[in-house]
């Protein structure tokens, strides 16, 4: 598969996959399969899908690389400049760990200061496509990523998940085939001296092994209401979707988004993974045409892969509608909210 079409899949993967989780962010399993019964559809405004700060920072990600792809001060810099501008038009949903570190910003703390102890799913939401783009260059790679999460989170674990998903990413970009066990060797070397990594990960091996549906290997996790914003919950859920559907991203996905807690950002994660390794093509057309957000959309999305995978600026768009757009999505999560009060239960 062209570089292009893999960087496609990945944009536009984490967006739906984003869009289908949000309208069941928060709630149960239970909940959310009694209140939106059968499979996972666009249906934040009827048939229509809108994303999130996961996509949001995804593209900030692209637009810094785009124009920085071999220095991470001056990457990181970049960034720390777009996720000022991002606070500014007002974005609805916003992590409490990412909004602090980005008052900070504007405050004038530098971007390697600038992040808050904290090990929420920030960071991981973000770096997939700086693994993808960057899989060749391993000392590259891992500077990008230790500067894309240090920015807003600087607990440890951060850096341990966020580079769980890069190397992730640059593995399935490169081609090679992997196994179980090389992919737990891939994660372990993400943080081998953390104790409870490797234990979420000695769990995620006997899941694989034992080919547990997502549903079970949550419940050993204790996350039966739900996949908390805990990095080390988000991340090897979201692994586990992939990597058991890794060419059926609408299995994949599907899994992610009946979890339950963080949904958004778990089918946003394993969306990009899936995204990578099928490609745009591989993802269900039916998503793809209910996912109708704008100026961020599918066109954008779409250019940046270009960009990106020609070397190219990062593409235009109309930035001054942003903070219309984010009052309308508000308007729209206020709507959907209060739908969530009403039965059925």
């Amino acid at each position: 598969m062209e570089r292009a079409a893999r960087l496609q899949g990945l944009l536009l993967g984490t967006a739906v996959g984003d869009a289908l989780g949000l309208p069941l962010e928060g709630l149960s399993p239970r909940r959310a399969g009694r209140l939106f019964p059968g499979e996972p559809r666009m249906r934040l405004l009827p048939g229509t899908g809108l994303v999130s700060d996961d996509t949001e920072h995804t593209l900030l990600v692209a637009a810094s690389l785009c124009r920085h792809p071999d220095d991470a001060q001056a990457f990181a810099r970049d960034l720390a400049r777009g996720l000022r501008w991002w606070l500014l038009a007002l974005p609805a949903g916003v992590g409490w760990a990412t909004l602090r570190a980005t008052l900070k910003l504007w405050l004038g703390v530098p971007p390697a200061r600038s992040g808050v102890w904290s090990a929420g799913n920030g960071p991981a939401m973000r770096v997939a496509l700086l693994g993808a783009f960057l899989a060749d260059r391993e000392r590259q790679l891992e500077a990008h990523v230790r500067a894309a999460t240090v920015l807003t989170h600087r607990d440890p674990r951060a850096l341990v998940g966020a580079l769980a998903v890069a190397r992730l990413a640059a593995a399935i970009m490169a081609g090679a085939p992997l196994s179980r066990r090389r992919l737990l060797a891939l994660l372990a070397g993400c943080g081998p001296a953390d104790r409870e990594w490797r234990a979420r990960l000695a769990l995620l091996g006997r899941a694989l092994r034992g080919n547990w549906p997502a549903a079970r290997l949550a419940g050993a996790y204790g996350l039966q209401r739900g996949v908390s914003g805990y990095i080390y919950h988000s991340v090897p859920m979201a692994i586990h979707c992939w990597y058991r559907h890794q060419q059926n991203f609408r299995t994949a996905l599907t899994e992610a988004v009946k979890l339950g807690g963080d949904t958004d950002t778990v089918a946003a994660i394993a969306g990009a993974l899936a995204g990578l390794s099928v490609g745009e093509a591989g993802i269900p057309r039916d998503w793809l045409t209910g996912l109708r957000d704008w100026p961020r959309g599918r066109r954008l999305l779409a250019r940046t892969a270009t960009a990106l995978a020609e070397g190219g600026p990062a593409p235009d768009y109309c930035w001054p509608a942003l903070a219309l757009r984010n009052l309308l999505f508000l308007l729209v999560v206020l709507a959907h909210g209060i739908r969530r009060l009403a039965p059925p239960y």
